[in-house]
């Protein structure tokens, strides 16, 4: 019997089935890669706004508020006017008002009257100022007039695209598709090919650019909804240049024909000086007389001026800028700034004095004022302005030095102060003042140096407006022991009773390089008597200042404090 061998079944090698496992997850990742890259969403998902009822959008982005109306009747809130085209716009709340600032237009808008005022006089609109809850809305009319904006609101989704004067707008066209002419191509809701499909757009339609993403470009429809299309289905790309007017500039209603402010503040305290008695003073150009005062909180005032002042003053070629102070009473001062009503009370006194007395200007001195004010000083400065520069008078505004105190300096908004006015003095005195616990300089040169930079280059006051404070007083200090402590007293002098003193008791005076004066000091009745001199010496380190930072000139206090001699001194050294 034959005996066959049959060969046995091998089984499959491991390396094999590997190799074939291997294969079988390159080939589901190729896959995957393949479908991931290039294997599109066709999913649709319908575009909306998130809710928002009337959507504003601006540069491809849809701002937080909504606006309400429609077409002529289109109104937008408050905050997002003051935020997108100007923010000094003011609300007042106690009044129902919005009051709008311009550099020659002061326009108060109130819910519910269709009667606006533009600088006091009115102004009919077809839609009111409407407040809905705690929310103001502006009707559309005045801000096209002012902003010079455009609003493009959507029949289709009533989506509003606002446009800004000087906006450069990127158009688009969806490229053309030559063999399918039906075709439609893609918006999506992210820059993938992943994302939902948002619109399906013809070829041949235009669609604003407002950013790119890598090979994705961010398009907005005109009906108001944003998306993403690949930048290669984009073609003729153009620009859409919104001409651009500028602003009316702030005019300054007067320079000095020399160049260079001199100005002298005249101290009124009751009447007025006998002018027959002042002696000539060459070179200067302005007196400020003190003569309005705030008298409530109603904002009326006291009125101090004289017209025999004024004849005398442009007899000689003064300009007169009548002093207006707040009296320094703060709680009175709070009230007579807290409403459009007050303020333009007081704005109203000052314009028919300016008028009766033939002013050439109004200088403000508000001082002694809580730092909750600062918001409506400000406001009250840039109502005040257009209105008194429609007379042709000067509008300047005396400001102290930058520090951290309250009542003197911090409700001071100097840079917006600044932009507003035609000129800011700052008052670079007091150093140290009458009551310091510390004997020292009225004004030493480093300190008033130290003043003039920071609001040149912290406080962006511009030189050509700044105008720099100078004291023609000095103080007589005397420091005596009292319980083993240095007690210290002082009084303010003239220039002229330094001299005195200086003669009587034969003292001559001594440069301090420390402060960039002249001093002197000696014992009176076991008392040391100290006095950081205001003389020629003090007076030209500052015109040096004045002129090296190129400032628009001086403004002293007071006229009567100096030397008759002093004024031929400053004409000649106040370089134009």
């Amino acid at each position: 019997m034959e005996i066959i061998n049959t060969p046995r079944k091998r089984k499959p090698r491991a390396g094999a089935v590997l190799m074939l496992l291997l294969a079988v997850v390159c080939g589901l990742a190729l896959g995957t890669y393949l479908w991931h890259e290039y294997v599109p969403n066709w999913r649709h998902e319908a575009p909306d706004f998130n809710g928002n009822p009337k959507p504003v959008l601006y540069e491809g982005e849809m701002l937080d508020l909504p606006a309400i109306g429609k077409k002529d009747s289109l109104k937008l809130p408050y905050e997002m006017v003051k935020e997108q085209l100007d923010p000094t716009m003011a609300r007042e709340d106690k009044t129902n008002s919005v009051i709008i600032t311009t550099t020659d237009k002061v326009i108060r808008l109130q819910t519910s009257q269709l009667t606006a005022l533009i600088n006091e006089k009115p102004f009919q609109l077809k839609f009111p100022l409407e407040k809905i809850g705690d929310r103001f809305y502006l009707p559309m009319e005045p801000l096209k007039m002012l902003y010079r904006i455009e609003l493009r609101e959507s029949q289709e989704t009533g989506a509003v695209i606002l446009v800004k004067e000087g906006d450069t707008i990127r158009w688009a066209k969806i490229r053309t598709v030559p063999d399918k002419p039906e075709k439609k191509l893609a918006m999506r809701k992210d820059p993938t090919i992943k994302a939902p499909i948002l619109a399906d757009l013809v070829q041949g339609e235009e669609v604003m650019v407002w950013g790119e993403e890598g090979e994705w470009a961010k398009i907005l429809l005109k009906n108001g909804y944003t998306g993403y299309m690949k930048q290669s289905d984009l073609t003729e790309l153009r620009e859409e240049v919104i001409p651009k007017q500028e602003p009316a500039a702030s005019p300054i209603q007067w320079k000095p024909p020399g160049g260079k402010i001199n100005l002298t503040w005249e101290q009124v305290v009751e009447k007025n000086p006998d002018t027959a008695k002042i002696s000539a003073m060459p070179g200067l150009n302005v007196v400020s007389p003190t003569w309005f005062h705030l008298a409530d909180g109603q904002g009326n005032l006291k009125n101090l001026a004289s017209a025999a002042y004024v004849k005398w003053a442009h007899e000689r070629g003064y300009q007169v800028w009548g002093l207006f102070s707040n009296g320094f009473e703060p709680k009175q001062t709070t009230e007579a700034l807290s409403t459009y009503d007050k303020r333009m009370n007081m704005i109203k006194q000052l314009l028919s004095f300016a008028q009766m007395y033939k002013l050439d200007g109004i200088n403000i001195d508000f001082e002694n004022v809580y730092t909750a004010d600062k918001q409506n000083l400000t406001q009250f400065v840039r109502e005040m302005t257009p209105l008194l520069h429609e007379q042709g008078l000067v509008v300047s505004i005396d400001v102290t030095p930058k520090s951290g105190t309250e009542m003197w300096s911090l409700f001071y908004d100097r840079p917006a102060l600044a932009q507003t006015v035609d000129y800011m003095m700052v008052m670079a005195y007091d150093e140290h003042w009458a009551s310091s616990p510390k004997a020292g300089s009225v004004a030493s040169l480093p300190w008033v140096e130290k003043t003039v930079q920071v609001l040149l280059q912290e406080e962006k006051v511009p030189a050509s407006k700044l105008v720099l404070g100078i004291p023609f007083y000095t103080r007589l200090w005397t420091e005596e022991m009292k319980d083993g402590k240095t007690k210290v007293s002082s009084r303010a002098i003239f220039m002229d009773t330094s001299k005195r003193i200086m003669k009587e008791k034969g003292l001559t005076p001594e440069f301090s390089k420390e402060t960039g004066q002249n001093y002197v000091e000696y014992t009176e009745d076991g008392k040391l008597q100290r006095i950081w001199l205001e003389d020629e010496t003090s007076v030209k380190s500052r015109l040096e200042l004045v002129n090296k930072y190129d400032l628009a000139g001086i403004a002293s206090w007071r006229r009567g404090y100096e030397s008759p001699e002093l004024w031929e001194f400053i004409r000649t050294h106040l370089i134009p």
